[in-house]
């Protein structure tokens, strides 16, 4: 039995796609309102804040692949990560389960230095303060041997279906309902993105490699990295029309703080989006050569076709 932890969101389901036709028939997707990707998964309604729900939900588990997605807000997230890594490192202990975290970089710096495994968490926003205590929780219990896990960590999402992130809401969505695209801040200063599906793949892969365990590894990434510029570029030579823009400056964002709650919310991250972003996933391509990551303009032209975009 492997059983997903949150897996309502794009994380989770693809991850249930590709366990399923790789690794096991034997999924349990957990969460307040689960819902079966494929016919035959097994259904867990319970919520990770409680530890007897976690317990239950990780009763004969094999693996746990914890994918949890909270409201974006500040003080749930310091609120609420760490009692849910507790409850779930409990339960892993307690099961005999192996656990996989998908995180993000919320907790590095937001400076242009290359980010590696190994890069410390520096982060001074409230939402990175809340993702490092919950990796330093994890990283204790991995340390002490209290359960084996393993850490993948990604950066900025971008792809089909019910992806959410920055890129994809301000650039495909806007487009996909005859919009103006917009760019925080800069265009021309480099992103690192990465594209759902592989996501979820490489994590089922990590998951399913037990020389994999006891590490943090980074998500793969397409390493030619493109600007916004670039990107809106890539789209009009697909779309085969000229796509316009716009950049979006530091005063229009904190005027808009005032007066939309997910704005003040993003505030913290705008820096990252001033510099290059080089998120490095060089240990999972030099251990794993044959995954195949999907490039920009192949993602791209995968999100044009699912929104139907025109």
């Amino acid at each position: 039995m492997q059983v997903i932890l949150g897996a309502n969101g794009i994380i989770g389901e693809e991850l249930a796609k590709e366990l399923r036709v790789k690794y096991t028939d034997n999924i349990r997707l957990v969460g307040r309102n689960p819902k079966k990707v494929h016919p035959e998964d097994h259904l867990f309604k319970g919520d990770l804040l409680h530890p007897e729900d976690v317990h239950k939900a990780l009763e004969n588990a094999e693996i746990a692949y914890m994918t949890v997605g909270l409201p974006y807000k500040s003080a749930v997230w310091l609120s609420d990560w760490p009692k849910i890594m507790k409850n779930v490192i409990a339960a892993c202990k307690a099961n005999n389960c192996k656990l996989v975290y998908f995180d993000n970089t919320y907790a590095y710096a937001q400076d242009s230095k290359i980010q590696k495994e190994n890069t410390p968490f520096k982060s001074a926003g409230k939402k990175g303060i809340a993702k490092k205590i919950a990796a330093e929780l994890l990283l204790k219990a991995i340390q002490e041997k209290e359960i084996e896990a393993v850490i993948c960590r990604a950066p900025e999402f971008y792809g089909p279906g019910k992806t959410k992130g920055l890129t994809n809401s301000l650039i495909f969505e806007r487009l996909k309902i005859g919009k103006k695209p917009k760019v925080f801040l800069k265009d021309n200063v480099l992103r690192t993105l990465i594209y759902t599906p592989d996501a979820s793949k490489a994590m089922a892969l990590l998951g399913n490699t037990p020389d994999t365990y006891g590490q943090t590894w980074h998500l793969p990434c397409d390493d030619d990295r493109l600007t916004y510029k670039e990107i809106l570029a890539e789209i009009s030579k697909q779309l085969e029309r000229t796509i316009t823009y716009d950049i979006l400056s530091a005063f229009v964002l904190k005027l808009s703080a005032f007066f939309n709650e997910n704005m003040r919310e993003t505030q913290e991250l705008l820096p990252r989006y001033t510099i290059d972003n080089i998120f490095d996933s060089s240990k999972f391509k030099q251990r794993f050569p044959n995954f195949k990551v999907a490039s920009y303009p192949e993602g791209i032209k995968e999100i044009i076709k699912n929104f139907g975009i025109k």
